[in-house]
């Protein structure tokens, strides 16, 4: 048996929601922290632009209510049902500290609650939700991390990443390198810190990927992003950390990406690196070949019938038995 409530508070006047999951029985548990990914993305790690709504996050929660461990996933201000409400009022003011802002208050809504270990904490980053994780926990906080989970950490300033995904997807059409040589001027104009000026002849989805770096309601945040990468702060680490990169990922690259980043925890005891078999950007057991994939990214993300990637959950429910055990998971 669990327990599942929503809980709301209020950041900077905008009111957000998230919700908890508690394990039966008296705790306190220890407790994991969900932080989406990007974009839309919400609190579920379910996107508005990909179909379906059966996601990884709620999806590990159930789990890891099962083995002795609360949670709480949280929407963005800017993600969520009440996203569009909120952007004009985040117009100008999104930022990397303003998602910090929200994680900052999301743990301090977790550690008050009387079913949480406030010692035994633990930040989940997806994605770009990883960076979110990673700043909160190599910075002082009034309610420490206890560990982190990075699942799917950009090794590459987002720049790179966002390029190499746009390569793979331009592959995939005819005159594609052409549509890449454009790509990478208008990004070029973009880290120069002027306007990117995209080819107009480029494809509409092209174009909208581009339009949403420059957009008024993404500043100054995407331009912070830009240059930012998981391997400038995972050697500041100092508590338990486990990366996840899924084999089957095609945003975040096991090579490109998790070399720079074994590179930056070299000789630290306390990162441990995982790399499932099967899994995709979301941790979903993704079966198909990698041209399928190619052909096809980001379907089964949140489809209904897709599950969980059974190695990622036993590789993640192991290292919380390790360092923050509970009852159910002592058993």
């Amino acid at each position: 048996m669990t327990h599942t409530c929503e809980v709301t508070w209020t950041l900077d006047g905008i009111t957000m929601e998230g919700t908890m999951v508690c394990p039966d029985g008296k705790g306190p548990f220890p407790a994991v922290v969900f932080v989406a990914g990007s974009g839309p993305t919400d609190r579920d790690w379910c996107s508005p632009l990909l179909p379906g709504k059966n996601g990884s996050a709620r999806l590990m929660a159930e789990a890891f209510a099962d083995a002795g461990i609360a949670s709480l996933r949280y929407d963005k201000r800017a993600s969520g049902p009440h996203a569009m409400d909120n952007v004009e009022a985040l117009t100008g003011t999104m930022s990397m500290q303003s998602h910090l802002n929200e994680l900052v208050e999301a743990v301090t809504v977790l550690s008050g609650l009387q079913c949480v270990d406030s010692s035994r904490i633990v930040g989940f980053g997806n994605s770009e939700g990883t960076l979110h994780a990673l700043h909160y926990a190599t910075t002082t906080q009034d309610v420490p991390f206890a560990g982190i989970v990075l699942a799917a950490p950009p090794g590459r300033p987002i720049e790179a990443v966002l390029l190499s995904q746009l390569a793979r997807q331009s592959g995939q059409i005819p005159g594609g390198s052409e549509v890449m040589t454009r790509v990478q001027e208008a990004a070029a104009r973009y880290t120069a810190g002027q306007p990117m000026n995209a080819d107009p002849s480029l494809p509409d989805s092209v174009k909208s990927v581009l339009a949403g770096l420059e957009a008024p309601a993404n500043l100054p945040f995407i331009r912070e992003l830009w240059v930012e990468s998981a391997t400038d702060v995972l050697g500041k680490v100092q508590i338990p950390a486990l990366v996840l990169i899924g084999a089957k990922d095609v945003q975040i690259d096991m090579h490109a990406d998790g070399i720079p980043l074994e590179q930056a925890a070299a000789g630290m005891s306390n990162v441990t690196f995982a790399f499932p078999t099967n899994a995709n950007h979301v941790f979903k057991e993704d079966l198909r070949t990698p041209a399928d994939i190619a052909a096809s990214p980001g379907s089964g993300y949140n489809e209904p019938g897709t599950r969980l990637d059974p190695e990622t959950m036993q590789t993640v429910l192991a290292w919380l038995a390790q360092y923050f055990p509970s009852t159910e998971m002592a058993k």
